[in-house]
């Protein structure tokens, strides 16, 4: 049912065709970070359904005669139900409006996406998915935490923690072997995250990062390790959307910001100053992870 580019348009030319829904990520939070498939569909739309998580800049994108249906959910509070939701695709796009659904991370990624491809394939309404940048590896990548390092760790695994742990079907005893754990969704549940993985064997000392709201200027992270991010948590009231990263990976962003700042002590006339990337808050809270401390700004080489 995806709708497939047309044979006699020349690559990246965007046509927003009537009678169709196009399920597209929004990305990890920047309006930058969208595709350009998903920015041409969305200056095409008749009527863009969005999240909560969508950056406004992204709805100014869209024609301002488009219509903009506000669907947002956030823990225990919905606008409207999902099967609502999926009745308003149908019902705009069975009026031979062209649709852009535009969802927060990829819509394929703990995003619902794939229960509303469903439902307009039984309605018989054409759609296409539009992947993007996930918060779950764009989120990190912004931060300096890669999710896989040579020597440090070869796999990885993303899980939601929107319920607790035993009542979610996560076998955390596997997830515990794991190189690199992201946990999204997971504030409310880290005390419940952080005993559990311990339990199964994790080392308390794991290093973690907990990034909030990763991607935008107000953009929080918070270095600790798996024993006590739940009291720094607390502590630094994180709040949701947020982002948790567990793994020896997180130590990677540490080294970089050094190996920046060594650059930087040797810099002269004719080398390039480093640039800095979007303003964000770092605190470190663990003496255990040497190389943090509280500062202002990621810097990367350019």
């Amino acid at each position: 049912m995806s709708a497939p580019p047309s044979p006699s348009a020349p690559w990246g030319a965007t046509i927003a065709r009537p009678g169709h829904v196009y399920l597209v990520g929004a990305g990890p939070g920047d309006p930058e970070l969208i595709t350009v498939r998903g920015h041409r569909l969305l200056a095409a739309a008749d009527v863009v359904v969005y999240d909560r998580l969508v950056h406004p800049e992204m709805l100014a994108l869209a024609p301002t005669s488009a219509e903009r249906v506000f669907v947002g959910k956030a823990a225990g509070l919905a606008v409207m139900s999902q099967a609502a939701i999926q009745e308003v695709l149908i019902d705009r796009a069975a009026r031979g409006l062209a649709v852009v659904r535009l969802k927060g991370g990829d819509p394929f990624v703990f995003g619902r996406g794939s229960e509303e491809a469903e439902a307009l394939a039984r309605a018989g309404i054409p759609y296409e998915v539009v992947p993007a940048v996930s918060s779950s590896f764009g989120v990190p990548a912004r931060a300096d935490i890669p999710l896989t390092h040579r020597g440090l760790a070869a796999s990885f695994a993303v899980v939601t923690a929107h319920r607790v742990p035993g009542a979610d079907g996560h076998d955390w005893s596997a997830l515990a072997r794991i190189d690199t754990l992201v946990v999204m969704m997971g504030v409310s549940a880290l005390p419940h995250i952080a005993e559990t993985l311990i339990a199964a064997g994790r080392r308390p000392d794991t290093p973690v990062a907990m990034i909030e709201r990763g991607t935008l200027p107000d953009e929080r992270i918070l270095i600790t390790t798996l024993a006590e991010a739940p009291e720094h948590a607390a502590r630094a009231q994180l709040r949701a959307p947020a982002t948790i990263v567990i793994g020896e990976v997180v130590r990677v962003r540490a080294t970089l910001h050094a190996a920046v700042a060594e650059a930087a002590s040797r810099s002269t006339s004719d080398v390039p100053p480093m640039a800095a990337a979007s303003p964000s808050e770092t605190v470190s809270m663990s003496a255990g992870l040497p190389g943090e401390t509280l500062s202002q700004g990621s810097h990367h080489v350019r």
